[in-house]
């Protein structure tokens, strides 16, 4: 019943239970999430809506510039931009939380059978500046939910947009890619070939205290960016994960910088391979100023974006 009233509170209106298919997910029955999954069931969670509240306190932006550091835009008139990821966060209770640390799966978002989650990439527009002191509503919606099979094995991809909007309107508004998957054993493959650094780069010393302080920011508790042993025995990884939106943001500001100090209209990223914690990355840009990429100390391309001015 609590769960029930949950997603009403949510949405505003019912969301059609998945029944018994939820239950056997909730005792951990892996088996029968792998069989099968009820893509349908799963979809009628489109069109979930989730609306939250924050401010835009001197403080969030204080510690937003302290956490880049350098590579910080230095512009006092506005807010940096992508400082709205760090806005009206989802806020549970340990017992509201997944094994990873995210919130648990069959409130807002649909409870996918399958264990592991990513941000894989994203499409933002952005209509005006964010300001210091600023009132900001965030609306999220589950805009599209897809099932895929690739190389990995049964993948889910939901579609969630946000708007970020202050009393002079319309702020920000993205669409958020998270794709679900299987768990994978360590991968063997080998990386996918070195590029070499762009006419502009920017070097980034990947410490475990950058990626602490960003989790702090966002409110992100998934754990293969602080816990590396549950980063290397769980999910598989050489260890600690930059988060994908830490690297977006240092593209984004590195794109502005190029445009004047101006935030591109818009702005799109997407998330290649795994970057690790304990060396340093860099932050790309080519003659244009339009492409950007991320890539490891050994030249191996983690995520891609492109901006309009």
């Amino acid at each position: 019943m609590a769960a029930a009233r949950r997603r009403r509170d949510i949405k505003g209106n019912s969301v059609p239970s998945l029944g018994a298919h939820t239950d056997a997910i909730g005792k951990g029955n892996r088996e029968w999430a792998m069989a099968e999954i009820d893509i349908e069931g799963i979809r009628s969670w489109i069109g979930c809506t989730e609306t939250a509240q924050d401010t835009v306190t001197p403080r969030l932006v204080r510690e937003f510039r302290a956490t880049l550091g350098d590579n910080a835009l230095k512009r006092a008139d506005i807010a940096p931009p992508a400082i709205h990821w760090c806005l009206a966060p989802t806020a549970l209770p340990p017992e509201k939380l997944g094994r990873d640390g995210h919130p648990e799966k069959g409130g807002f978002l649909p409870p996918v059978p399958l264990p592991r989650r990513m941000w894989a990439g994203g499409r933002i527009a952005f209509h005006e500046p964010l300001l210091e002191g600023d009132e900001v509503t965030r609306t999220s919606r589950i805009a599209d939910i897809a099932a895929k099979t690739g190389r990995s094995g049964s993948l889910v991809f939901v579609t969630v947009e946000h708007e970020f909007a202050t009393e002079r309107g319309l702020a920000v508004r993205e669409q958020q890619d998270i794709v679900y998957r299987e768990d994978l054993a360590a991968s063997v493959a080998p990386p996918a070939a070195a590029e070499a650094a762009g006419a502009y780069r920017v070097v980034v010393e990947a410490t475990t205290t950058l990626l602490f302080r960003y989790s702090a920011l966002t409110f992100n508790g998934h754990r293969i960016h602080y816990d590396v042993d549950y980063a290397r025995e769980v999910e598989n990884y050489a260890g600690l994960v930059v988060h994908g939106p830490l690297q977006a943001t240092l593209m984004l500001h590195l794109a502005t910088r190029l445009n004047g100090g101006n935030c591109p209209a818009r702005f799109s990223y997407r998330g290649m391979a795994p970057l690790f914690a304990g060396a340093p990355f860099s932050v790309n840009a080519d003659a244009t100023g339009l492409s950007f990429w991320t890539a490891s100390d050994t030249g191996h391309v983690a995520m891609r974006a492109t901006c309009e001015r």
